[in-house]
This record gives C-alpha cells, sequence and structure tokens, in this order.
C-alpha cells in the first residue's frame, strides 16, 4: 500500500501537521489545544503506524509546539512508540524539541533530564537508534542554540 504525504492546515487549536514520508520529516508545529484530541490524532497515528512499516533511514520527529494540552501529550506519546518501534537495520529516529530560548538557557542538566523523562521513559525498549536534539528559539522561531542528548 503506498502511503501519501498528510498535511493539516493550523487552526487557533489544532497545530500544523505536515507528515511527509518521502523526506521522512514529520513536523507538528504551533499550539496543541484541540477539544477533541482523538479526532486530531487518530489519523495522525495511523498514518505514523503506516509510515513505521516502510520508513526513511533517518525519520525526524520536529516537535515544535507551543503549548499541547494533557489529552495531546497522550497521543503524541502514542506517536512516538509507534516510531520507536521501527523495525529496520540501522535505522535512526531523531526527536526535536523546540524551547523559547530564555527557558533553553536556564535549564540546567538535571532540569533537562527531569523535562526529558517522561519521554524517555515512555519510550522504554526501542528497535532503532534514537536521539533527541533541543533547541533554544527566538520569539520568531528563528534557532539560537542547540544541543544534543543520546539515548
Amino acid at each position: 500500500m503506498e502511503i501519501k504525504s498528510l498535511y493539516i492546515e493550523p487552526t487557533s487549536k489544532t497545530p500544523q501537521i505536515d507528515l511527509n514520508h518521502i523526506t521522512g520529516e514529520l513536523i507538528l508545529s504551533g499550539r496543541s489545544i484541540p477539544e477533541n484530541a482523538a479526532k486530531l490524532y487518530e489519523n495522525i497515528l495511523k498514518w505514523v503506524t503506516l509510515y513505521s512499516a516502510n520508513p526513511r533511514q533517518t525519520t525526524n520527529l520536529r516537535l515544535n509546539l507551543e503549548y499541547f494540552n494533557t489529552a495531546s501529550t497522550i497521543w503524541i506519546a502514542k506517536i512516538i512508540k509507534v516510531l520507536c518501534g521501527i523495525k529496520k537495520d540501522e535505522a535512526t529516529l531523531m526527536i526535536h524539541l523546540y524551547f523559547e530560548i530564555e527557558e533553553f538557557e536556564n535549564m540546567e542538566e538535571d532540569d533537562l533530564k527531569d523535562n526529558l523523562s517522561p519521554i524517555i521513559d515512555m519510550i522504554g525498549i526501542t528497535t532503532i537508534n534514537l536521539g533527541i536534539k533541543i533547541y533554544g528559539t527566538d520569539d520568531n522561531g528563528k534557532i539560537l542554540k542547540e544541543s544534543m542528548v543520546l539515548i
């Protein structure tokens, strides 16, 4: 079954979704406070499940969310779990997280670990090479600093 890219325009309560099977770039950007998270994220989870059966060698999951609610967190966790189960030799999943520069610069190593621990705990055992990259951005989304966390 051929998979097509998925693009969903953002709204005031939902993020821009840009899932590209050709490049392996999976982007969620903006605010994620949907009234019905299942309605938004079920199709995304189905797409990610199909993609995981025949992924690119490197998959970049870019979570550039300025705000997300608990329901969105649950669905994003499900998406990450599926991606971490990719069974392709030498495949890599890079999770990219974006923070405002002030928050990024004030993060100490322990704070960083605390912020990432829900993601790391949720991932569990992976069948894929995994890295997490964090970025400090300005008000316009321009990346000012970055740091790599290897799992």
